[in-house]
């Protein structure tokens, strides 16, 4: 039923389960050369001289998961030779064991879905064995994803016993893709294209050269004829989107070209196979940037800009790379905060000093609490969150509503400024009537 993240497509061709087969693994260990095969020993061989077809459907996942890939069908003609590569990851394919040889394979391609395809062979000796699975090919070790299959619905037989059909050899973009009818003595060939008879085309294989179509063959021997389904042939055209950032007047590279203005370009490359790739690119140019910041610290802070510190105050000029490598310039004002923390204040009702407080302009937001204690610790006095708006903000020199001694006490206040920044700040002042 396959694995939680490599689902196969449902419905399956054929009954209620699968065979699933990897080509390649790969993660904290990469083992490129693992792969892995379907296969048994048969109930009667496969007779050297006679043609068989070998029927099957396989499953894609996702896309990243399932590539296209070369099936390939082996034999051998000793049932010992299965199974093979037992406890060697990097065996590889059954050739690379003892009495196997490869009887033919198919081009195959697909995405979250089931696909039939077939092999036609004819053995040179007799096959007692067989298996099928990926193509000999070693997997680059630089892969991300696991590659997986599944297959169902297995079927072989002698070739009589399916109808004519054209399979593909070899990948569509390949000079040597070829469209393949079973060879059998006695028939003769007729290759059709749209409906065209194609001049001199009379082998089994017919190689297309690169021309889409709709390809058909007659099929005839002193008895019967046989027309082939149509087989639609397209070359297929990769493409891709690249989303790229530069900055003014600096070019962005993509294979051999340069771009500078913003916009949307197309490149054709070609895939390993020949086939045309094309790249989408959209280009964006992005601004070199300019901020001012005017901003304000007490003394003794630091204003920080990146990696920089400023303590004093006045105009800067500082020049960064933005997240896209472009120039950004920041161009700081610098200014200080007024706060007076007075170290003294006289409450005898004359009006004038007869509260102890913090005094600040339009910069302060808040005093968010303030607390003093005497000289052995007591609180004296404790606000939170407070106004100016009654006048009567801050101490007013009196515990337990009595005149509190002359002497020496200690504060702490908690300021929110305007950068909506939290402050603590801890002195002593004087009491004295």
């Amino acid at each position: 039923m396959g694995w939680d993240n490599l689902p196969p497509p449902l419905p399956f061709p054929d009954g209620q389960a699968c065979v699933g087969f990897r080509d390649g693994r790969f993660g904290n260990n990469p083992e490129p050369n693992w792969k892995e095969y379907t296969g048994a020993c048969l109930n009667s061989p496969l007779k050297a001289g006679t043609t068989y077809r070998f029927k099957f459907h396989i499953g894609f996942t996702h896309p990243q998961n399932s590539p296209s890939l070369n099936v390939t069908f082996f034999g051998t003609t000793d049932c010992a030779n299965l199974p093979f590569g037992q406890g060697n990851s990097g065996h590889g394919c059954p050739t690379n064991g003892t009495g196997w040889v490869e009887l033919g394979k198919v081009w195959a391609s697909g995405t979250n879905q089931w696909l039939e395809y077939s092999v036609t062979f004819t053995p040179t000796q007799d096959m007692y064995a067989i298996a099928i699975g990926p193509d000999c090919a070693k997997l680059e070790a630089s892969r991300i994803s696991d590659t997986y299959y599944f297959f169902d619905n297995l079927i072989l037989d002698d070739r009589r016993n399916f109808e004519y059909k054209i399979t593909p050899q070899d990948h569509p973009c390949s000079p040597s893709y070829t469209l393949q009818v079973p060879k059998e003595e006695g028939l003769t060939y007729q290759w059709y294209k749209d409906g065209v008879a194609l001049v001199g085309q009379t082998q089994p294989a017919l190689q297309v050269d690169g021309v889409e179509g709709k390809y058909q063959a007659v099929l005839k021997n002193s008895t019967s004829c046989w027309l082939t389904p149509i087989f639609k042939h397209e070359i297929p055209v990769l493409y891709a989107d690249l989303e790229a950032i530069t900055c003014p007047n600096e070019a962005f590279q993509y294979h051999g070209k340069k771009y500078y203005q913003e916009g949307i370009y197309s490149d054709t490359l070609s895939s390993i196979h020949g086939c045309d790739s094309i790249v989408n690119i959209r280009l964006t140019v992005a601004p070199n940037e300019f901020t001012s910041v005017d901003a304000k610290i007490f003394k003794g802070e630091q204003y920080k800009i990146g990696k920089l510190r400023f303590s004093e105050i006045g105009s800067y000029k500082v020049d960064f790379q933005s997240i896209y490598g472009c120039d950004s310039i920041v161009e700081l004002n610098l200014d200080h905060y007024y706060a007076y923390f007075p170290n003294a204040f006289s409450p005898n009702g004359d009006n004038n000093n007869d509260r102890f407080t913090i005094y600040a302009n339009s910069d302060l937001k808040s005093i968010l609490s303030l607390q003093i204690f005497d000289r052995w610790g007591e609180v004296v006095y404790d606000k939170n969150t407070m106004s100016d708006e009654d006048g009567t903000i801050g101490w007013d020199g009196t515990m337990h509503r009595k005149p509190a001694p002359n002497g020496v006490y200690i504060y702490t206040t908690i300021l929110l400024m305007s950068d909506d920044k939290e402050r603590t700040y801890r002195g002593t002042f004087l009491l004295m009537r």
